[in-house]
Parts: structure tokens; sequence; C-alpha cells
């Protein structure tokens, strides 16, 4: 009787796990384009350090990764089951930080200002930096990404737990932890990787050898060492039209009107196209949100200063 009824437990539990990884499958599948938001973002924001910090910058951001889906994922079960109406508010708001974040970063580059000679003064000398303001700098660079993983890591288990909200309470939790730990590990994962292969390159460039075979390693090396500036670039112009599209696909989804205009655009259309036209939509509604917050935080400093 006991072995029946073990077997019997032991069962119930591969059938759970079963059903967990076929919901997680989909669950990473429908979060598979936040991931890539979230990876561009995070090797853009980590990028630009000390070589030798690189490494640990990405472990602390990784750190606060996990310690954001901590606290999201008992938040999104809680709200979920007691408020659930609370949930598109609060993303919508995480969206419009996102939009605001993405802007901000267009206007600086494009938009006339007046230069910061410290600012400049700075970066000039990045290199005679003392160890505290190094720490500082590294500090702020960390909590900017934490800060934008925490709104890209509710998205990523909001749309997770909309996957599982049919199924039971148990399975809700696993299939949430388990998306959880694989993206988070998965993510910063790869952007370590991204951050270190000019390192990679360089030392597969030095690497000895007289055969033609090591001949094509050096100057793949080399070849890599020439890209990896490339590559921060295109991931920084990445990351910020991922700030406008994920900011602008929340705040779509989020406003009824939008979602059925959406809908009404893409009506008859199917794949790249109906794909096409949701993006540009997202952009242009993130450029848009982005450009209305941006103007009000403007004008609250400025108010602000005068009472001041």
């Amino acid at each position: 009787m006991a072995g029946t009824s073990l077997l019997a437990l032991i069962d119930d539990i591969a059938s759970i796990l079963d059903d967990v990884a076929a919901m997680s499958k989909v669950a990473a599948k429908k979060t598979a384009s936040v991931l890539g938001d979230d990876l561009a973002l995070n090797a853009q924001q980590v990028s630009g350090v000390k070589a030798d910090r690189e490494l640990p910058i990405v472990w602390a951001v990784a750190k606060g990764s996990l310690i954001n889906k901590a606290i999201l994922v008992p938040l999104a079960l809680l709200i979920s089951a007691f408020v659930p109406w609370a949930i598109t508010p609060l993303l919508m708001i995480g969206g419009a930080y996102l939009c605001y974040e993405g802007f901000e970063k267009v206007a600086h580059k494009l938009l006339p200002h007046k230069p910061d000679p410290a600012a400049e003064k700075n970066e000039a000398s990045a290199e005679k930096k003392s160890p505290a303001d190094a720490a500082k700098t590294e500090k702020d660079k960390i909590k900017g990404a934490v800060r934008t993983d925490f709104i890209l890591s509710a998205e990523i288990i909001v749309i997770s737990l909309g996957t599982v909200s049919s199924a039971a309470f148990i399975d809700q939790v696993m299939v949430m932890v388990t998306i959880a730990v694989v993206m988070t590990l998965g993510v910063y994962g790869l952007v370590a990787g991204i951050v270190k292969i000019d390192d990679a390159g360089l030392y597969l460039s030095k690497l000895g050898g007289e055969s033609a075979l090591m001949a094509a390693v050096r100057r793949s090396g080399a070849a890599i060492v020439h890209a990896a500036p490339l590559l921060m670039k295109t991931l920084s112009v990445v990351g910020t039209f991922a700030m406008f599209l994920v900011g602008g696909s929340i705040i779509s989804h989020g406003l009824p009107f939008m979602h059925h205009l959406l809908t009404s655009l893409t009506a008859g259309h199917q794949g790249w196209l109906s794909s096409l036209i949701t993006g540009a939509a997202d952009l242009l509604v993130g450029i848009l949100v982005g450009a209305m917050v941006l103007t009000v935080v403007l004008l609250a400093s400025r108010l602000f200063n005068k009472k001041a």
C-alpha cells in the first residue's frame, strides 16, 4: 500500500512537472521579444566601463535582477488574486517611464543644449578618476540598469502570468519562478559574453602557431576586436528603440481605443506585415508618449525651481 501511494505521488509530481514545462515553454515564447529588448538595454547599460570591472558590474546587475523578480513574482500573484485591475495601470506607468528615458536620450543627442564643462572634463579624464568617483559612477550605472530591468522584468512576469492564469496556483508559482530564473541567467549570461567579446577577440588575435588554421583564428580575433565598438554602438541604438517599442506596446495594449485601432490596422494582414504595422504603431506611440512625459517633467522642474 505504501509503495502504491509513493508511486502515485511520483506520478502526480511528474504530471505537474510536465504541465509546468509545457506552460513555461509557451510563456518563454511569448516573452521572447521582451527578452531581446532586455538583452539590448542591459548590454548598453553595462558597457563603457573599465575592462576589469565589466563582469563584476554584470554580476551586480544580475543579482539586482533576481531581487527584482523575487519582488515581482509574489507581487504579481497577489495582485492577480486580489486586485487584477491594477496590473494594467502599473504596467502603463512603467511603459511611460521607458518612453521617457528613450526620448530623453534622443533629445539630449539631437536638441541643442548647453555643454556641461564638468561632464566633459570628467569624460576626458575618465582614466584619472579617483577611486571614489569611479565607484560612484559604477554604482550609478548599476542602479540605472537594475531600474530598467525592473520595468522589463515586470512585463515578462505579467505576460508569463497571463499564460498560466487559468492553471492551478502551484503551477502558476512554478512557471513564474522557472521563467524568472531562466530569463535572468539567459539574459545576463549573454550580456557578459557581449561586454567581453573584445577581450575574447584580443586573446584570439595573439595566439601563436604558424598553421593556416591559427592564422585564420588570429584574423578572426582581430576582426572581432574591430567590430566590438560597432556592436556596442548598435546595441545603444537598439536599446533606445527597444525603450520606445516596449513602452509603446504597453501603452497601446493598455488603452482600449489604441488596441482596437491596431486591430483594425492589422485586419487582413498576417505574418511580417502585421508585425511591421504593429511595431511601427508601437514605436510612434512610444515616441509621442516619451515627448509628452519629458515635456511635463521639464515644465514641472522649471516650476519647482522658480518656487525654490
